[in-house]
């Protein structure tokens, strides 16, 4: 019988040529949901138990030390030893970050409503209640329950009204199978059931994901003239890829569930799903997993990208970052260039299989086909203080089995990526093109 294991390493990077994460095939200096809850769709098929080993907060620590030390070429590790960080550092780390991938993709919607984030936000804090060990956790649970039923109740009325005219309908009815499954999960609580806990979160969680999809009323920006011919992802879209693991007698195969993000990311997330359309990754290997990314999408061949075989160039996209307080991301610049030291983005690299574009280390409009899922602590490389946040266009995360991408190697193969959802947000397809 199949059973599921979680990994959760990170280990020293190699070096490559892209991040910019890049193959050794090709050339190598370094620079650097709605979610689906059936629980027949988790299909990781494994042989046994076994977990791989979490890496300790010292390696952890040295991993990140020598990703600077290949950004900058100073050799972090003795500069380190000789002058410890300064204590004002600590000031960057403000709280403990979002690293739930459902979480960061429900703040990253351009809605402004407080009264439903004043349901999801206890909600959510339910992960952190079932850290406390026994049915103890259990009290702290209600708590956060018989606070989001209260919010539920006397907000309402102003989270309907936040809904777009033409979804009102459907708000209305996730809430009531909000209030119902609040119900149920204070039942729970009473009757000491601790593992029925999570998964009636993470339903009443989608509810609250699904109301808050329904509070944006169409795009709300205009994407750059210059951009707007290209493939665009005009919202959210979800796919599956599966993938076959080779020489792993643990993991046989996996289907990894990501969401991508047009809201913040309409050009870059819309270069993917038209290239996922045309079956580009099928069939592809992973092409460099090393404990601190996974990566894929350099085809066969001279090429470093994908080649439009409507004009037979590459097709390139420009570095595409949303800014958190912007209505409209920024192009073709990274946010060091542009002077926002302090400025968060929309899509952080904090969670677990964040999921980005890699491009060349000194071009930023570079980025065509080659994609890579960060492994990390978001602990040790919090938003805005991370050599990441700012540099590479995120959009996307895994939300279906995510700890899975620690186990998978190179040379293992995307069998298929196919978009599960979304397809009427992505405008100008070009793979209906001819050719």
């Amino acid at each position: 019988m199949a059973a599921i294991i979680s990994c959760n390493s990170y280990s020293p990077l190699a070096a490559s040529k892209w991040i910019n994460p890049t193959l050794p095939t090709k050339a190598s200096t370094f620079l650097t949901t709605p979610k689906y809850n059936s629980h027949k769709h988790v299909q990781c098929q494994l042989q046994n138990g076994q977990k791989g080993r979490p890496f300790s907060l010292k390696e952890c620590a040295i991993s990140i030390i020598l990703a600077a030390e290949l950004l900058t070429g100073i050799p972090s590790l003795d500069a380190y030893a000789a002058n410890p960080p300064l204590p004002d550092l600590s000031v960057l780390i403000s709280g403990p970050p979002i690293k739930d991938p459902g979480a960061l993709l429900r703040y990253a919607l351009p809605i402004n409503n407080k009264a439903v984030r004043e349901v999801q936000k206890p909600l959510e804090d339910i992960s952190e209640s079932l850290k406390i060990a026994g049915v103890k956790a259990l009290d702290s649970v209600e708590r956060n329950v018989r606070q989001a039923s209260r919010a539920l109740k006397q907000g309402k009325t102003l989270i309907i009204s936040g809904l777009a005219e033409a979804k009102k309908d459907r708000g209305a009815e996730l809430l009531d199978k909000l209030e119902v499954g609040m119900e149920e999960l204070q039942q729970i609580v009473e009757d000491r059931n601790r593992d029925a806990v999570a998964p009636k979160q993470k339903e009443l969680l989608q509810y609250i994901g699904d109301v808050e999809e329904d509070m944006v009323d169409g795009f709300p920006y205009e994407v750059p003239e210059e951009y707007r011919n290209m493939p665009l992802l005009k919202g959210r879209a979800a796919v599956d890829m599966k993938v076959k693991v080779k020489d792993n007698p643990n993991l046989e195969e996996c289907v990894f569930r990501i969401v991508l993000d047009g809201y913040n990311a309409p050009v870059t997330a819309g270069n993917f799903v038209d290239l996922v359309q045309r079956h580009f990754y099928d069939g592809m290997e992973i092409q460099r997993a090393d404990g601190f990314v996974v990566q894929t999408g350099n085809p066969d061949g001279p090429a470093e990208g994908f080649i439009d075989p409507s004009t037979e160039k590459t097709r390139t996209i420009p570095l595409e970052i949303m800014v958190d307080g912007e209505k409209a991301p920024v192009y073709e610049a990274t946010l060091e260039e542009l002077g926002l030291y302090k400025a968060q983005t929309k899509l952080p690299f904090n969670a677990f299989g964040t999921m980005a574009m890699a491009r060349e280390e000194f071009e930023n409009n570079s980025a065509s086909s080659q994609i890579f899922w960060l492994l990390k602590e978001s602990e040790l490389t919090p938003s805005n203080a991370n050599i990441l946040d700012g540099r590479y266009a995120v959009f996307g995360y895994v939300t279906e089995n995510e700890d899975f991408l620690a186990d998978v190697k190179v040379g293992d193969v995307i069998e298929s990526i196919k978009l599960v959802s979304g397809l009427d947000n992505l405008v100008n397809p070009s793979y209906k093109i001819a050719g």
